[in-house]
């Protein structure tokens, strides 16, 4: 139990009863050495380094992601997300958003709030990969609303070699989710 990281109550259920271990998680959180954050997610607290009388718990996104891999979802950032890191789109979202395979839901933390949406598998490929995230930025994303120079300055913020950018678009392009950016693809083809 790492200080500050959300962890399940399950991984302990192998130490003895489910009856015991709840027991000895709910002593644990009235002496306030563990903070429960929601059914089933527990967190040890940590001091600031500043100030150490103060302890906080994790964020209200450790905890989504503690979530998503207890319950074996997907988890990645919303297209609109995407679309402000590849600068097909001028502002970040205000809210921080995932997309998953799981059930739709919100994680809320102090004042912190992480949104979870459930969306298809197909629009979570590749994950963090490059691909994976110019999917997702396509999929909010006009394609009309995307010129060649704005193709030009995803490739450089994602680092891709034209060989790269090549195999990306070509990825892409068999996607049928994304029929309406075939010829935004083949400038990207191009490009490279």
């Amino acid at each position: 139990m790492k200080r500050g990281e959300p962890f399940p109550i399950t991984g302990f259920y192998a130490l003895g009863t489910r009856t015991s271990v709840q027991k000895a998680i709910s002593r644990l959180t009235q002496e306030g050495k563990v903070v429960r954050l929601r059914k089933g997610f527990y967190v040890r607290p940590k001091p600031l380094a500043s100030l150490p009388s103060i302890k906080t718990t994790a964020s209200a996104e450790q905890m989504a992601k503690a979530w998503a891999k207890r319950y074996g979802y997907k988890l990645v950032s919303q297209g609109q997300e995407a679309a402000y890191h590849l600068g097909f789109q001028t502002q970040t979202p205000m809210k921080k958003v995932f997309w998953s395979n799981g059930a739709s839901t919100n994680f809320k933390i102090g004042n912190q709030v992480v949104e979870v949406r459930h969306v298809s598998n197909k629009k979570l490929l590749w994950k963090a990969k490059p691909e994976g995230i110019m999917l997702r930025a396509m999929l909010v994303t006009p394609p009309e609303a995307v010129d060649s120079s704005s193709l030009k300055k995803a490739i450089q913020r994602l680092s891709l070699t034209p060989a790269q950018t090549k195999e990306i678009a070509e990825k892409l392009s068999a996607l049928s989710i994304l029929s309406s950016w075939r010829n935004n693809l083949q400038k990207l083809k191009e490009i490279a």
